[in-house]
C-alpha cells in the first residue's frame, strides 16, 4: 500500500510544498477551536464562542473564491505572501483585544479579517498537483495523499490545541496556530519550480460555480462542513459534561484518525467505478456512519463512534475535488477548488453556530442529532443531482 504514495515523492520539488504545505495547514484543524476554547473561557458561553467561530468561517467563506480568481490570474506565490502576513496580524489582534477585555465587537471584528485572509492552502496544494500529475493514474493517488495529510493534520490538531489551551494557556493554541500559518506559507510560497503557471482563459471565461456540478457539489459540502462544525463544538460540550474537557481533542482525533485510515486505503486502489458512482456511495456510508453519534450517551463508547463515522470522510473528499478536476477547465482550477472550501466554510459556520445554540439549549448528546441530519441531507442532494457530476475523460498529461 506503501508503493505508490512513495512514487510521488520522486519528482523535483514535491517534498517541499507537501512538508510546507502540510505545516501551514495545522490552523485548519487549531483555529476554530483554538477560538471557540478562548472565548468560552472568557465568556462562558457556546453560543457565543460558535459565533466568533462561525464569523472566521464565514468571512473565509466569503473571501476565498476571489483569492482562488486572484491566484489564477497572478499565481501563488504574489497572492498569498500578503495575504498570511495579514491573517497572521489579525490573529494576534484577536488575542490582544482578549487580553486587553476589549468589547465583544472586537473579536468579531479581528474575526472577519482573521477569516477573510486565511489562505486555502489545500486548494492550492492540490492545484500544484494537478498541475504535475494531471491526466495520470497517479493523480488519484496524490489526491489520496493529500486527503490523508489533511487527517493527520485533524488527529493532530485538536488534540495539540485542547492540550495547549486547557493545560498550558488559553492562548498557546492560537499562538501555535499562528506560527504555524505564517511560517508554513511562507516556505510553501519560497517553492516556486512547483508552481502552477498562470494560464489563460478559455471558453468558460465565468466563475466555475455556475457549472451545474461544480454547483452540485458545492450544496454538498455546505452540508458536510455543517457535520464538522457541529460535530467539532458539540463534542467539546460532550466531553465537559461527562468531566473529561481535556478528552475533547481525542475524541475529535477519532473522527480524523478513521479518515486517515480509509484515505490511506482508497488512495492505494486502483477504482474501475466511475467518479460519481464512488462519490454518492461514500456519500451513503457518511451519513450511516453519523447515525449512531445521535444516540449514545457514554464518553468511552463515543470514541469508537465517532472512529467508524470518520471512515467515509476521506473517501467522500477525495472523489469530490477529483470530480472538481474534471469539471473545471484549467485556467479556473483554483478558484473551483476554493469553491469547495467556501462551501466547508460556510457549513462549518452554520454547524458550529447551530450546534452552539442547541448544545446551550437541549444538551450535547442530543445536539448531536443535527450532525446526523446534515450528513443525510448531504447524501440526499448528492444522490438525487449525480447526473451533473458525468466528468468527461481525463485528458492525458502531455
Amino acid at each position: 500500500m506503501v508503493g505508490p504514495y512513495r512514487e510521488l515523492f520522486s519528482r523535483p520539488g514535491v517534498k517541499g510544498f507537501v512538508v510546507s504545505g502540510l505545516i501551514g495547514r495545522m490552523p485548519m484543524s487549531m483555529l476554530g477551536l483554538g477560538i471557540m476554547l478562548l472565548v468560552k473561557t472568557l465568556t462562558g458561553s457556546y453560543g457565543m464562542a460558535g459565533a466568533v467561530a462561525g464569523t472566521v468561517n464565514v468571512s473565509y467563506a466569503v473571501a476565498a473564491p476571489l483569492m482562488g480568481r486572484l491566484v489564477d490570474r497572478f499565481g501563488q506565490a504574489r497572492v498569498i505572501v500578503p495575504l498570511v502576513l495579514t491573517h497572521g496580524a489579525a490573529l494576534a489582534a484577536l488575542m490582544l483585544c482578549v487580553e486587553l477585555g476589549a468589547p465583544a465587537w472586537s473579536l468579531f471584528v479581528s474575526g472577519i479579517v482573521i477569516g477573510a485572509a486565511a489562505v486555502p492552502l489545500g486548494s492550492l496544494v492540490r492545484a500544484r498537483w494537478s498541475h504535475l500529475l494531471s491526466g495520470t493514474d497517479e493523480l488519484h493517488t496524490a489526491f489520496s495523499f493529500e486527503s490523508v495529510a489533511d487527517e493527520v493534520v485533524f488527529v493532530a490538531g485538536p488534540a495539540l490545541a485542547t492540550a495547549l489551551a486547557t493545560m498550558v494557556n488559553p492562548y498557546a493554541g492560537l499562538t501555535v496556530t499562528l506560527v504555524c500559518a505564517v511560517g508554513g506559507t511562507l516556505v510553501f510560497a519560497m517553492q516556486r519550480g512547483t508552481e502552477p503557471p498562470v494560464r489563460a482563459g478559455g471558453k468558460h471565461s465565468g466563475t466555475p460555480i455556475t457549472i451545474p456540478g461544480i454547483a452540485l457539489l458545492s450544496c454538498v459540502f455546505l452540508a458536510m462542513g455543517a457535520v464538522f462544525g457541529a460535530v467539532d463544538l458539540i463534542t467539546i460540550a460532550f466531553a465537559e459534561e461527562h468531566g473529561v474537557t481535556p478528552v475533547s481533542g481525542l475524541l475529535l482525533a477519532a473522527v480524523a484518525s478513521g479518515s486517515l485510515v480509509s484515505g490511506l486505503w482508497y488512495g492505494a486502489r486502483r477504482w474501475k467505478a466511475s467518479l460519481r458512482s464512488r462519490f454518492v456511495r461514500a456519500l451513503g456510508v457518511f451519513a450511516l456512519g453519523f447515525t449512531p453519534i445521535a444516540l449514545i450517551g457514554n464518553v468511552w463508547v463515543m470514541a469508537p463512534a465517532l472512529f467508524l463515522a470518520g471512515l467515509a470522510i476521506s473517501p467522500t473528499i477525495i472523489t469530490g475535488y477529483a470530480l472538481v478536476e474534471r469539471l473545471v477547465p484549467p485556467h479556473l482550477l483554483t478558484e473551483g477548488m476554493t469553491w469547495v472550501s467556501t462551501a466547508v466554510g460556510f457549513g462549518v459556520a452554520l454547524g458550529a453556530w447551530a450546534g452552539g445554540r442547541l448544545t446551550d439549549a437541549y444538551g450535547a448528546s442530543n445536539a448531536y442529532g443535527f450532525a446526523f441530519g446534515c450528513a443525510l441531507l448531504a447524501a440526499v442532494i448528492g444522490a438525487g443531482g449525480s447526473a451533473w457530476l458525468r466528468a468527461p475523460a481525463a485528458s492525458p498529461k502531455p
